[in-house]
C-alpha cells in the first residue's frame, strides 16, 4: 500500500498515468507518464542530432528604425532587468507556485478557454489532457507530438498566434498530421514541460516522437515563425525522421505477430492438453466401469457359490432329518414313485401318517431336484400343499391328502418363476 501511494503520489493522483507508467517500465520503456517533481519528464532532449530551427527578431531598418530602437533599448533594457530581480526576490520571498502541479489537466484547460476567449474557435485542434497523457497517445498510435509552450508575457506571442498558429493551412495541417499539445508556462503544467524542454525563447514549439523506442524531441522550433515557414518546417522534420517511425511500426507489427503467434500457439495447445486430458478422462472412465463390471461379476460369482453352499448345506441337514424309510410289509407304508423334471424316477415308501413336509424334504435334499418345486398329482392333477403357510400352517398327512399305498408323483421345476 505505501508504494502504490508513492506512486500515485508522484503522478499527481492520476490512476491511468500512474498503471500505464508501471506497464512501460515492466516492458523495460522508459517512462513517459508524470514522475516526480525532483526528476524531468521522460523524454530524450539530449539528443544531439535534434533539428533546430531559430528565427530571430528582424533588425532596424532605415534612420527610424534604428533610432527608434535605440531609443527604446534603454527602457526595454531596464524593465526586463527589474523584471527579473523582482520575480528573483519574489522566489526567495515565496516559492514559485507553479512548481507544485496539482491540476495538470485543469491548467491545460484553462489555457484552451483563456486562447479560445482571446484568439477564438478558430485554431488546431488541443490535446484536451496532461503533457503524459499526450506523450502516451502519441506511443501508443506511433505519432507526432507537437507541443507548444505559450508565453503570456513575451512579445511576440500575440502575433504568432492570430498570424499563424490560426491560420487555416496551419490548422489543416497540423489537424491531420499530429497531435497538438499545448499550455501556457504560466500555469504549473506548462511550467514543468518548459524545465523538462528547455526553451530559449518564444514561441516555441518542440516535435516528439517515440524514436529507439523513446519518446524523444527530434525538432525544436524557436521565434516568430510565418505559417509557410512552418509548414516547411514541420514537413522537413517528420520526413527526416519517417524511417525511425516506420521502423517502429514495423517493430511493433512484428511483435504484435509474435504475440499472435504465441496466442495462437497456446491456444493449440491448450486443446491439445484438453484433448490429451479428455482422453484420459474417458480412459479412466472406462477402466473404472471395467473395474466395476469385473468386481460385480466376482460379486455375482462369490454370491452365487455362497448360496450354492448354502443349498448343499440345506440339503445335508433335510436329509439327516428324514425319518427312516419303513419296511415294505408294513400295512401303514406308501410307495410313491417319484418323476423328476430330468426324466429320473425316485423310488421311496413313506408312512399314512407322516405328513407331506417329509416328502417334500425328501426330494430336496436329492442332488437331482430343483432348488424350487412342487410335488403334483396325476390324475386328478392338483398340487400337493407340503409346505405350511398362513392359511394352513400344518401340511396334512399323506393319509389327508388322500394318497393311496402306491402313488406317482410329478416334480414340477418352479426354479425360473
Amino acid at each position: 500500500m505505501d508504494q502504490c501511494r508513492r506512486t500515485l503520489e508522484q503522478h499527481n493522483w492520476n490512476i491511468e498515468a500512474a498503471v500505464q507508467d508501471r506497464l512501460n517500465e515492466q516492458e523495460g520503456v522508459p517512462s513517459v507518464f508524470n514522475p516526480p517533481p525532483s526528476r524531468p519528464l521522460q523524454v530524450n532532449t539530449a539528443d544531439h542530432r535534434v533539428y533546430s530551427y531559430i528565427v530571430s527578431r528582424p533588425q532596424p531598418r532605415g534612420l527610424l528604425g534604428w533610432s527608434y530602437y535605440l531609443i527604446m533599448l534603454p527602457f526595454r533594457f531596464t524593465y526586463y532587468t527589474l523584471l527579473d530581480i523582482f520575480r528573483l526576490a519574489l522566489r526567495f520571498i515565496r516559492p514559485d507556485p507553479r512548481g507544485r502541479v496539482t491540476d495538470p489537466v485543469g491548467d491545460v484547460v484553462s489555457f484552451i478557454h483563456s486562447f479560445e476567449e482571446k484568439y477564438g474557435q478558430a485554431h488546431p485542434v488541443f490535446y484536451q489532457g496532461t503533457y503524459s497523457q499526450a506523450l502516451n497517445d502519441a506511443k501508443r498510435e506511433l505519432r507526432y507530438l507537437l507541443v507548444y509552450l505559450h508565453g503570456d508575457d513575451h512579445q511576440d506571442t500575440d502575433e504568432f498566434c492570430r498570424s499563424t498558429l490560426c491560420t487555416e493551412e496551419v490548422i489543416t495541417f497540423l489537424n491531420t498530421r499530429m497531435l497538438f499539445w499545448a499550455c501556457s508556462t504560466s500555469k504549473p503544467e506548462g511550467y514543468r514541460v518548459s524545465q523538462a524542454l528547455r526553451e530559449n525563447t518564444y514561441p516555441f514549439l518542440a516535435m516528439i516522437m517515440l524514436k529507439d523506442r523513446k519518446m524523444t524531441v527530434v525538432g525544436r522550433l524557436e521565434g516568430l515563425i510565418q505559417p509557410e515557414d512552418l509548414i516547411n518546417q514541420l514537413t522537413f522534420i517528420m520526413e527526416a525522421n519517417q524511417t525511425y517511425l516506420m521502423s517502429e511500426r514495423l517493430e511493433r507489427e512484428e511483435r504484435n505477430q509474435t504475440q499472435v503467434l504465441r496466442q495462437q500457439q497456446d491456444e493449440a495447445y491448450l486443446a491439445s492438453l484438453r484433448a490429451d486430458q479428455e482422453k484420459e478422462r474417458k480412459k479412466r472412465e472406462e477402466q473404472e466401469q471395467k473395474r466395476q463390471e469385473e468386481e460385480k461379476v466376482r460379486q455375482s460369482a462369490l454370491a452365487e457359490e455362497r448360496r450354492r453352499r448354502t443349498l448343499e448345506e440345506e440339503k445335508e441337514r433335510k436329509s439327516e432329518c428324514l425319518p427312516p424309510e419303513p419296511p415294505a410289509d408294513d400295512p401303514e407304508s406308501v410307495k410313491i414313485v417319484f418323476k423328476l423334471p430330468n426324466d429320473t424316477r425316485v423310488e421311496r415308501r413313506f408312512l399314512f401318517g407322516q405328513s407331506l413336509t417329509v416328502i417334500h424334504d425328501f426330494l430336496f435334499s436329492l442332488k437331482e431336484t430343483p432348488e424350487k418345486f412342487q410335488i403334483v398329482t396325476n390324475f386328478p392333477r392338483r398340487v400337493l400343499p407340503c409346505l405350511p403357510t398362513e392359511e394352513q400352517p400344518n401340511p396334512p398327512t399323506l393319509k389327508e391328502a388322500g394318497l393311496s399305498r402306491s402313488e406317482v408323483l410329478f416334480v414340477q421345476d418352479l426354479t425360473d418363476d
